[in-house]
């Protein structure tokens, strides 16, 4: 029984010595593991390849969005879902015939769940079914308002030859009623009188 007391105070001391050694190597690696999840948070938890997507409206399509690519992030407590086509977008939209009155082509895209908008950027370009072409770097498409704004530099050339460029662009998804802020254009104007 003495041998057994001998061995258990040595044990003792050094337990006692090391154990404040372990609770701050925890420490340590327990704020490592806290930057490092809270840098995981915001990657994308899916991943669509082809995306062929069909925007309807009572039971009529309305829209039709594809892209080789599209990025689901999931919500978090800092931020809302939303969805992201990193390699480019097509969308194509249609009159009640189901003819298409305009086309939009961008090399990125991204809309939020909460909002119904996605935002179009770089190299965007909208052309209508008169030949109407809208380009820009950016171009926002509300859903609800069925209409495309702009606050980046935006150029609209018409078929007849008329060019308008401004900083602000609003116009209908058919490029129709185009309205610009601080504008300039070119217009052909007829001056043999004759309409």
């Amino acid at each position: 029984m003495l041998q057994y007391a001998l061995v258990k105070k040595p044990a003792i001391k050094w337990l006692m010595l090391l154990l404040p050694l372990f609770f701050w190597a925890c420490e340590n690696d327990l704020k490592k593991v806290k930057e490092i999840s809270s840098k995981e948070v915001n990657k994308p938890v899916e991943t669509t390849v082809g995306v062929d997507v069909i925007y309807s409206d009572s039971a009529k399509v309305k829209a039709r969005m594809t892209a080789p690519i599209m990025l689901n992030h999931t919500a978090t407590k800092t931020v809302k879902s939303y969805y992201e086509m990193p390699n480019g977008v097509h969308i194509d939209f249609y009159d009640l015939k189901q003819k298409i009155i305009s086309t939009v082509t961008a090399e990125y895209a991204i809309t939020k769940n909460d909002n119904k908008m996605i935002t179009l950027k770089r190299n965007v370009v909208v052309v209508n079914n008169k030949g109407d072409t809208f380009k820009s770097q950016e171009l926002i498409w509300d859903q609800i308002a069925k209409k495309f704004y702009s606050n980046q530099f935006s150029t609209l050339t018409q078929t007849a030859g008329n060019t308008i460029s401004g900083s602000t662009f609003r116009c209908n998804e058919d490029l129709s009623n185009p309205e610009f802020l601080q504008s300039t254009g070119k217009f052909n104007v007829n001056q043999s009188g004759n309409p």
